[in-house]
């Protein structure tokens, strides 16, 4: 493994690099917390094999006056062996000069937001994340890397530069990765070096106490208020600890709240001894519900049903949904352009998706998971699921499917009109040319008869307008949604943009990636 410790000498070795490059920076002192990362980072994604770059920096700009600089550990040989065990190619390890040539003095600064310097550690660290942004960003100009990887025990740390990456347009994706935890509760931290082994026992109560009180808070439907952040405080002072602050903040703004509302923090700072110790617990008032809209033959269903598996979600295929009912309006002998003729046929709808490796649809009892992908049913499931009275049926029972969350869905008015308070919206989608090669290939595979491209183009155009231009819950993009643009992507490729986006809203700490 390399040792970089000048400038010159990281930018030769960059040069040599194939591949992504993803990052690690850490004040060294590494432990299983950073094995974590670092071996993260090494997992193979949709662009190729990475090389793993870690970085050893004591930062003196993130240290008050006061604090523990002169006496943080250091120990870089061993740093070195702990980083290529987990995975990464070099180290790089500069001196203060390096990184500040002109000095402290002459060191252009990256000031965060002070709406997320307000609550946790900020008001009692003045300027400390100032410190680490303006590091953290010098860092990635010189290293240039793909992928940012960073732990989530630090949690307004991620906060903040992840804002920062985005506010200043940096090319670089932002990882938030779970926290470790020692057998004993106790998140991995290099200042546990300071603790004696009676107060690593004394300092259990931090992660226990978070426990207990977001579990009593939520048991029975209640929620955790302000006075849980009391409580938590005078637990924790009754355990011996020396408390700086507990606070309950809502996840991304980090503005205090009263209640839970979407993603919550409870978070607290104690000092054990002279050890400085942070942690943190995510409360959420139901699981975790993602939309996917887009239009037809975008390969949401596809993309979907993959995500869904690789986080632990159910998958919902709304547009199943409405091919069922458009399958059951042909099988009747119904006009599918009668509102009246269909509204019949939705009484004592018995329709069921059930899951596994490959969803499938019952209608009656009768699996139909095949005939409603002819061409037949897509020719007219547009004109059927713009009545009212189909929308009205199927979004009732999709916002009861949804109501303890848990679950993505994908269709074509998921983040306007079933989900509106999704945690993430994705508006997915392709350029008509790519849908109409895609469908061509569906069709292959499915054994029907494939029209011309120019045809095919014409009808999903059509029905982009069809969609587009219903009056009720038409087509359209919700104004929080993101947009992806999937030509050019392979399914690898999207699925792990979404997992991407997904752990910008969700971090692991509040819903962990299912087992394998």
């Amino acid at each position: 493994m390399a040792l970089l410790r000048t400038r010159q000498e990281l930018e030769a070795w960059r040069r040599q690099q194939r591949g992504p490059l993803h990052f690690v920076p850490t004040m060294g002192a590494l432990h299983r917390g950073h094995e974590a990362l670092i071996a993260q980072a090494a997992q193979p994604r949709a662009e190729g094999l990475p090389v793993v770059l870690v970085s050893v920096f004591v930062n003196p700009l993130q240290f008050g006056a006061g604090e523990d600089f002169s006496r943080y550990p250091r120990h870089l040989a061993r740093d070195g062996a702990v980083a290529a065990a987990a995975g990464a190619a070099a180290v790089f390890a500069p001196e203060p000069a390096e990184l500040f040539p002109g000095g402290e003095a002459e060191l252009t600064r990256i000031q965060p937001p002070q709406s997320l310097l307000q609550s946790l550690c900020a008001p009692g660290r003045p300027g400390h994340f100032a410190g680490v942004a303006t590091v953290v960003v010098r860092l990635l100009a010189l290293v240039r890397p793909q992928l940012l990887l960073l732990g989530e025990k630090d949690w307004q740390q991620l906060v903040i530069l992840r804002r920062v990456v985005r506010d200043l347009g940096l090319p670089v994706t932002v990882q938030g990765c779970a926290t470790v935890r020692q057998p004993d509760g106790l998140a991995f931290s290099s200042r546990h070096a300071y603790l004696s082994a009676q107060e690593q026992r004394r300092a259990t109560a931090l992660p226990t106490l978070l426990t207990a009180i977001a579990r009593d808070g939520l048991r029975g439907g209640s929620e955790p208020t302000p006075a849980a952040a009391a409580e938590l405080r005078r637990r924790l002072e009754q355990s011996g600890l020396d408390v700086e602050y507990t606070a309950l903040v809502e996840a991304h703004s980090l503005k205090p709240v009263h209640r839970v509302a979407g993603l919550t923090l409870l978070a607290a700072a104690v000092r054990c001894g002279s050890a400085r110790l942070i942690d943190h617990t995510f409360l959420m008032s139901r699981a975790p519900i993602v939309a996917i809209d887009g239009p037809a033959g975008a390969g949401k269903s596809t993309v979907t049903r993959a995500f869904a598996s690789r986080l632990g979600l159910i998958y919902l295929d709304t547009g199943a949904m409405y091919r069922a009912v458009t399958w059951l309006v042909r099988q009747q002998g119904a006009d599918p352009a009668d509102a009246a003729a269909v509204a019949p046929l939705l009484l004592d709808l018995d329709l069921q998706l059930l899951g596994g490796a490959e969803q499938r649809v019952l209608l009656g009892g009768q699996d139909i998971t095949a005939v409603i992908r002819s061409p037949e049913v897509t020719a007219q499931v547009s004109v059927v699921a713009a009545h009212a009275c189909v929308r009205e049926a199927l979004t009732g029972q999709q916002q009861a499917m949804g109501k303890s969350g848990g679950l993505v869905a994908e269709g074509r008015d998921i983040g306007t009109a079933v989900y509106p308070d999704a945690d993430l919206k994705v508006f997915l989608t392709a350029t008509v040319a790519e849908r109409a090669r895609r469908r061509a290939q569906d069709l292959t595979q499915r054994g029907f008869v494939v029209p011309p491209q120019a045809e095919l183009e014409a009808q999903i155009a059509d029905r982009d307008h069809q969609d587009s231009s219903r009056s009720i819950a038409p087509l359209c993009r919700a104004g929080d949604a993101v947009e992806l643009i999937t030509d050019g992507m392979t399914i690898e490729a999207v699925i792990e943009a979404l997992v991407d986006l997904f752990r910008q809203r969700i971090p692991h700490d509040a819903w962990p990636d299912p087992a394998p």
